[in-house]
């Protein structure tokens, strides 16, 4: 009688996450940078509000992800498309927080900061580890994805403070947030912090830097802005992110892994 120990692995379960490289991150903000965009298009510019346009973007959401939860392997566009979901949710859903319900940027930022330390600890307490080379269960990909819905949503919220409440600006904010990532990744390269805690810090990072981005190509110059509007700001960050997928996915040489992970 075989006496071993059940894992929580799924022995037929395939991990349907893109490897964590130069191009993944490229991806991950243009699509966030388009989430900040396309938020601001529907909410703002087509006057649909923040409540309204965050329900439709969350509907976005359950649907591409019970596509993406249905699938049997990595399909690009459609985990772009998750991705994107999440993204156009937390610009509204932070939106609808900080101002609709008057919350503020700092408080709004605090809620989100406490429910995504919960969700990752919940996710390292059942699963066993947060990383996202090691996604082996239906339940890890559920919390894979929840997390990254409220990272974005607070990277949103830190991305108005900086541009809003610290007197940056928005051109600042996102040199600043540049300055943190380029140190993020020298500290991924020539020490040995944890790859799994860097990873978590540079993706809700790449969020305001997003926003922040966002807003330097729609808002008017005299807000430091290059009046580029929302409209075609989301058209041409979603031909790039197209463009993206279709030449790093042809490509048939093997990637070299960026912010690799291993399980904790």
């Amino acid at each position: 009688m075989n006496t071993k120990t059940k894992t929580l692995e799924q022995p037929d379960f395939i991990n349907k996450l893109p490897m964590i490289t130069v191009a993944f991150w490229i991806m991950k903000i243009t699509a966030t940078t388009l989430g900040e965009t396309g938020g601001d298009w529907l909410s703002m510019t087509m006057k649909f509000g923040y409540l309204a346009s965050t329900l439709i973007f969350f509907g976005l959401f359950v649907v591409a992800l019970g596509c993406q939860l249905m699938s049997k392997k990595h399909f690009p566009y459609l985990y772009w498309t998750v991705i994107i979901a999440t993204s156009t949710f937390g610009t509204t859903m932070s939106d609808f927080m900080d101002r609709t319900l008057g919350l503020g940027y700092a408080k709004g930022a605090a809620i989100l900061v406490a429910i995504l330390l919960t969700l990752l600890t919940l996710w390292r307490l059942t699963v066993g580890n947060v990383s996202v080379n090691d996604v082996r269960t239906r339940k890890a990909e559920v919390f894979y994805w929840v997390t990254i819905l409220f990272s974005n949503t607070l990277g949103t919220a830190l991305g108005d403070f900086l541009a809003d409440d610290s007197g940056l600006g928005f051109f600042g904010s996102w040199l600043l947030i540049t300055g943190i990532l380029a140190v993020i990744l020298g500290v991924s390269y020539f020490t040995k912090v944890s790859k799994i805690l860097l990873f978590w810090i540079a993706f809700i990072l790449t969020r305001p830097f997003g926003a922040t981005f966002g807003d330097v190509l729609t808002k008017p110059h005299d807000q430091g802005g290059v009046n580029f509007g929302t409209g075609y700001s989301s058209l041409i960050l979603l031909g790039l992110l197209i463009v993206t997928i279709l030449v790093y996915y042809r490509k048939k040489n093997k990637p070299t892994p960026v912010l690799a992970q291993t399980s904790v």
